[in-house]
């Protein structure tokens, strides 16, 4: 089955989502530094079957979309407004809070710096106007360095 790779873009790194539409599932979350990504997508093309590519149209995402002018299939840009700060509530719904930790503030779990991928699944999320799950347990702060 074709999937689709989302990219939340930025400066310095970038949130990074494969999924399959058709059984709504992300199948690989990461965050990795904006200069790898080209060669990071080159290697998921050639891995598997991608359908499009979406980009969120944040900071760089036109030298982005440029960088990846090897992909012949379809590159979307779409808007992102508010993506990181809806990435904080998306994330305890991905991984609730349980136990004693449940007395901790939430805020303490998480950085702005991890949420990327997240903010990645939710450029998705609202472009197929759907929500997604994991296909396994996929750590969302994963830095591809």
């Amino acid at each position: 089955m074709p999937r689709i790779i989302t990219i939340d873009p930025g400066k310095s790194k970038c949130g990074l989502v494969l999924a399959e539409i058709s059984e709504k599932k992300v199948y690989e979350a990461i965050i990795l530094k904006s200069e790898l990504l080209e060669n990071y997508v080159r290697k998921l093309i050639a891995a598997e079957d991608i359908s499009q590519i979406i980009i969120g149209n944040g900071t760089t995402s036109r030298e982005i979309r440029a960088k990846l002018y090897f992909f012949k299939k379809e590159i979307i840009t779409v808007e992102e407004k508010n993506t990181t700060f809806r990435a904080k509530a998306r994330y305890f719904e991905l991984f609730p809070i349980s136990g004693m930790k449940f007395l901790i503030p939430r805020e303490l779990f998480i950085l702005n710096k991890n949420l990327d991928a997240v903010s990645a699944l939710i450029i998705l999320e609202d472009y197929c106007k759907t929500k997604f799950t994991l296909n396994q347990n996929i750590n969302f702060k994963t830095w591809l360095k």
